[in-house]
């Protein structure tokens, strides 16, 4: 077993599906408007998938895309972690092996992480932990989410906030003479928050047969989540950052969960942090969960605003409740 390997993200990807709807078509739906939901959220629209495709069908597209970008079989795959919160199936089977499958990863290992929206977060440290134990050398990453599936259309403090969408990164075991790698993580959960955030109803607590059809839907304790998010985003990096003896001027960019720009811009103000250093593109996207770091990670590359060398942080904080963040030479 070989325990001086790194791992370091060798190529990204990322797909949402082209069902484009906008703040104005929500306000056909519930009593809102475009000028409310983006001076409260960001938003300026969200992708929603169409009724048959499934969290797995848009893993599989952004999987593709990432393994093509780093001319990899997927059979070279040693393991793939997908992290979501909306999976094909209640439990079992695993969405992670349904992408295995229909990607012709034949000799790879696959689990679901669920961590809602700290899920992707999650997943880049557990795929460093197998790649630096020796236990894996290729893990591919996916944050994939079908929101427009668990939100209840007549609810117009959930219903504006989210969309689908699936972003992968493929995390390749590298030596001392590569400088890019994933660092070190902060990993952390709060769990007495956990009603502040979820489905109530659908699981061996609660079963389906047993539930009204409302709490079938996501709910949200939207003030509480607010006041924990941006305490979390700033607890992580200052954590990520004292962990590694640096200091926020040593940051090339954040990338946080799109979950809402004020949460963003709250955080960064009251931690201290430029705020020009935050990516964000929630305005197109809106709240994809376990997708949104991974999705906005691709658009970074597309755009050519990630260069070697670069010190990045990403920071996620949902459900759970759950927060970490990432410090990643790119």
């Amino acid at each position: 077993m070989n325990r001086s390997n790194f791992a370091h993200v060798r190529a990204v990807g990322s797909y949402a599906p082209p069902r484009r709807m906008s703040n104005d078509e929500l306000a056909l739906l519930v009593d809102t408007s475009d000028e409310w939901i983006f001076s409260h959220t960001g938003i300026r629209f969200r992708h929603i998938a169409d009724d048959a495709v499934a969290a797995s069908d848009l893993a599989v597209e952004a999987a593709r895309i990432a393994l093509d970008r780093a001319q990899m079989p997927a059979d070279e795959v040693d393991l793939i972690l997908l992290a979501t919160s909306t999976p094909d199936h209640p439990g079992l089977p695993a969405t992670a092996c349904v992408v295995q499958d229909r990607l012709g990863a034949n000799r790879t290992a696959a689990m679901d992480l669920v961590a809602a929206c700290t899920g992707f977060v999650y997943g880049i440290e557990t795929a460093r932990a197998f790649i630096q134990s020796g236990s894996a050398r290729t893990v591919l990453v996916i944050g994939a989410e079908v929101y427009s599936k668990i939100i209840n259309w007549k609810d117009r403090n959930t219903c504006v906030l989210f969309g689908d969408g699936a972003g992968a990164a493929l995390l390749c075991a590298s030596g001392e003479d590569n400088p890019s790698r994933v660092v070190d993580s902060v990993l952390y959960s709060r769990g007495q928050g956990a009603p502040a955030l979820g489905r109530p109803a659908g699981g061996s607590r609660t079963p389906a047969t047993a539930a009204d059809g409302s709490d079938l839907y996501l709910a949200m304790d939207g003030r509480r989540v607010y006041t924990f998010a941006i305490a979390a985003i700033i607890e992580a990096i200052e954590s990520v950052l004292k962990r590694n003896d640096l200091t926020f001027d040593d940051i090339d960019y954040v990338v946080p969960h799109q979950a809402n720009v004020r949460i963003i811009d709250a955080a960064a103000k009251r931690g201290g942090f430029d705020p020009a250093k935050f990516f964000t593109n929630i305005a197109e996207y809106a709240n994809t969960s376990a997708a949104s770091i991974p999705i906005a990670l691709d658009e970074m590359v597309t755009r050519d605003l990630l260069k070697p060398g670069h010190r990045i942080i990403t920071v996620g904080f949902g459900s759970g409740l759950t927060y970490g963040a990432n410090l990643i030479i790119w």
